[in-house]
This record gives C-alpha cells, structure tokens and sequence, in this order.
C-alpha cells in the first residue's frame, strides 16, 4: 500500500515537471504529488518508533511537513498566479521526482536491490583483498574477518546519496559541460568513498579496533561523522560548480520559513 503511494507521488510530481510551463494546472499536478509525498513521510514514524530511533521519528515528521508547505504553496500560486521569477517550487519538484525515480526502484524492485547489493560487495572484497586482508566472502551480501561477519545491505550502498545528487544536478537548467562537471565531482566520488568506509568498518569489526562494540563506534559514530564531512564537502564543490543549486536550497529554506512564520503571526494574531 505505501509502496503505491510512493509511486503515485513520484508520477504526479514528475508529470507536474514535464507538462509545459503554460499548462497553469501543471502546478496543482505538482502539489497532489508532494501531497501524496507527505503521506509517505507520515508513515515511517511507526518503523523508527519501533526500533527507538526518536531522532529520525523527529526528521521524517519534518519531511512530510515540508511537503505540505510545498504542496501549499504551489496551490496557492496556481490560484494567484503569483510566481517568482526562480521558480522554486517547480526546480524543488523537479529535482525530487528525479531523484526519487532514480533511488526507488533499487528500494522497491528485487532485481536492481541485489545487484547494487551484490555489487557494493564484490568492491569492498576487492578492496579488502588488494590491502591483503584476509576476509572471506561468505555469501553474496556477507564478508567475513576474523570470524566477525558483516552484511551488506541497501544503505551500505550510498544509493541514497547518489540519488539526491542526482535529483538535485538534473534538476538545474546549466550547460551540459557544468552538469557534466558536478556529476563527476559527486557520484563517482560518493560511490569510491563509500566503498572506503564499509572497508573500514569490516576491518574496525573483524580486528576489534574499538573493543567489544567495535562495530557500533565504527558504523553508528565514525563512518556517519566522516560520510557527513565528505558529503558536505562534495556539496560544497557542487554548487561551488552549479551556484544555481544555492538559489533552490536558499528558496526552499525561505519558503518554509516564511510559511512557518506567517502561521505563527496568524495564530499569535487570533488570540
């Protein structure tokens, strides 16, 4: 069921990026999608709260209010007719169903799921074996080091890195030779990288670096610090490249702002 909600989110908000600019309706196409998008977002508060994971109940919550603004907003400039001259509610839509088309079908379809899996495997063993490590593959998705065994599973594959990127660089209007440019500076380079921190992690595990909760220190605390220093180092060199990405970000976070904003003086106002 939420799978078709997903799916039905996309379609709408890609179709919203597609239509020309002169069909107006194009924008209420847009705000059912992110609408749709929101339910999607409401939904995974009930996994995290499972696994007592209250910091991503908090950022899922956030997300599906932040579609509800864009949603919003988008309404409201097809009934006014008002839209800024960036358009940043359409790039914002853009570069969401890009991205969202790119990553959900390695989430969803079991074909693309165990051979990005299997893949990111077979790198990290080669790896692991170039450094002369002696692991062992014990299934397609397992590695194994000195009898600790890790499993490689879709996050392990930093597909959802490279689809954000990819949403975001699509979706800017730029010559083909920057779009070109900030490609490279970010996938492969997250791709590499990524491949880099599950070494680490299997080899922090297996040889018991940390002690006893070697694999938690090393996957939870020093692979996600150094994966959010590279990752916003990346970003840094991608909009050093493609500056039209500072204008979406910057629209997006005015936007928001300004809504929460303006529904806080209302509410202030009324009473």
């Amino acid at each position: 069921m939420i799978e078709n909600i997903l799916w039905i989110a996309v379609a709408f908000m890609l179709l919203g990026s597609i239509v020309p600019k002169t069909f107006k309706p194009r924008r209420v196409i847009s705000a059912v999608g992110w609408g749709f998008f929101s339910i999607h977002w409401f939904y995974q508060p009930l996994h995290y709260i499972e696994i007592q994971d209250y910091f991503n109940v908090l950022l899922v919550i956030t997300v599906g209010i932040v579609c509800l603004i864009i949603a919003h907003t988008m309404v409201r400039e097809y009934r006014t007719g008002n839209i800024p001259g960036s358009d940043i509610t359409t790039m914002a839509t853009s570069a969401t169903a890009l991205g969202s088309l790119f990553y959900f079908p390695f989430a969803q379809m079991e074909v693309l799921n165990v051979g990005i899996i299997a893949q990111v495997t077979d790198n990290v063993f080669w790896m692991l074996q170039t450094l002369n490590v002696p692991a062992e593959m014990t299934a397609w998705n397992k590695i194994a080091l000195n009898g600790y065994q890790v499993e490689i599973i879709l996050a392990c594959t930093a597909i959802e890195s490279i689809a954000l990127f990819i949403g975001l660089i699509a979706s800017v209007n730029a010559p083909f030779k920057r779009l070109t440019a900030a490609f490279m500076a970010s996938v492969p380079v997250i791709y590499i990288l990524n491949i880099i921190r599950d070494v680490f992690v299997i080899m922090a595990y297996g040889y018991q670096w940390f002690g006893p909760n070697s694999f938690d220190i090393a996957h939870h605390n020093i692979a996600k610090i150094g994966s959010g220093i590279a990752l916003f180092v990346i970003a840094y060199v991608v909009m050093r490249i493609l500056p039209e990405l500072i204008d979406l970000i910057e629209g997006v976070w005015l936007l928001v702002t300004g809504f929460i904003q303006k529904l806080f003086y209302k509410v202030v106002g009324n009473q």
